[in-house]
């Protein structure tokens, strides 16, 4: 009995070991499987037959062309690159943007900012008043033109209120004029006497068309030969220089006379969309009595053409001004 008891006890004693084993057994199995069934579930790379079919092809390497002809270019851009790296490195410069005025400095900001307050504190002023505050801004070293600005209370989409003319000035505009006129006959011998730049007939037409030749200021035709000169609006039109009936530069009368007042400094004035008329009536070298003169002379002018068809006031605002100056308002 007490050898069979101690049998027993042994053989429980072997089941745990045999269980520890086989649970052992079955984790190496689940983490690596066996080679035998490695072989039986996946046959080896040299028991793989080939397969039937389309063959797989061996990638082709990229395209060497494309490479070949970069080559070149990149050879020859080495020595604009070269070229670049060798150059010195100077201070960068700022770009210039088209349409955009450089910034002003702080100087000439509160030099201007001292003016327009000047004139704020003025108002609008008389004439002469005007003058005098005008030729107080002077800081430029050439000689700027006095301008004459008038906003006209004109309805521009109408046609019967649109304003073109010409007003010759007492003192001149300050400016040698170049005069071309388009005569014939004894009409040239006239208008180069009277002091015209150029006269002429064929000749010229053909010059401006064949060389787009604009060497003059102002272009004067006699009324027999509009028909020719008409050719020219193209060119002469869009330049303001076409002879309009409108503008007197057409010469229905003496041509000598003619001549004289444009050299004069007869001046042309026409509105423009927002209903405006501008003019240079002299130098800021003139005296102060030549400038209220020919200022006078021209808004009288503009003021004596005023349309049937406008209502209310016709002259809105009138503004003195220099080329480099900020503009006054004047009372006339």
């Amino acid at each position: 009995m007490a050898k069979k008891a101690s049998a027993d006890n042994a053989e429980t004693a072997e089941v745990p070991e045999a269980k520890a084993e086989g649970k052992a057994a079955e984790g190496k199995a689940k983490g690596k499987p066996a080679e035998g069934k490695a072989q039986e579930g996946k046959p080896s790379a040299e028991g793989k037959a080939p397969k039937e079919g389309k063959e797989k092809k061996p990638r082709e390497p990229k395209v060497k062309e494309v490479a070949a002809e970069a080559a070149p270019a990149a050879e020859a851009k080495k020595p604009e690159a070269a070229a670049a790296d060798a150059a010195p490195s100077g201070p960068k410069q700022r770009g210039k943007r088209c349409g955009v005025p450089p910034a002003r400095g702080k100087k000439l900001r509160a030099h201007l900012k001292n003016l327009q307050n000047k004139i704020e504190k003025e108002g609008i002023a008389p004439l002469k008043r005007a003058i005098t505050l005008l030729k107080q801004m002077k800081r430029s070293k050439f000689d700027e033109t006095v301008e004459v600005h008038m906003w006209l209370g004109v309805d521009t989409a109408q046609s019967d209120q649109l304003i073109r003319g010409t007003v010759s000035l007492p003192h001149g505009i300050g400016k040698s004029v170049r005069v071309l006129v388009f005569c014939q006959a004894e009409n040239v011998a006239k208008a180069k006497e009277a002091g015209a730049d150029y006269a002429g007939s064929d000749e010229f037409i053909k010059k401006i068309q064949s060389e787009n030749w604009l060497e003059f200021d102002v272009a004067l035709a006699t009324q027999d030969m509009m028909g020719q000169v008409s050719r020219l609006g193209k060119m002469l039109g869009p330049r303001g220089l076409m002879p309009t009936p409108k503008a007197g530069t057409v010469i229905t009368g003496d041509v000598a006379a003619a001549v004289k007042e444009f050299k004069a400094g007869k001046v042309e004035y026409r509105t423009d969309k927002g209903g405006n008329v501008h003019a240079g009536v002299g130098k800021m070298s003139f005296d102060e009595e030549k400038l209220a003169q020919n200022i006078t002379a021209f808004v009288d002018q503009v003021k004596s053409v005023k349309p049937s068809g406008v209502k209310g006031n016709y002259v809105k605002s009138i503004t003195l001004c220099s080329t480099m100056s900020p503009g006054i308002p004047v009372q006339m």
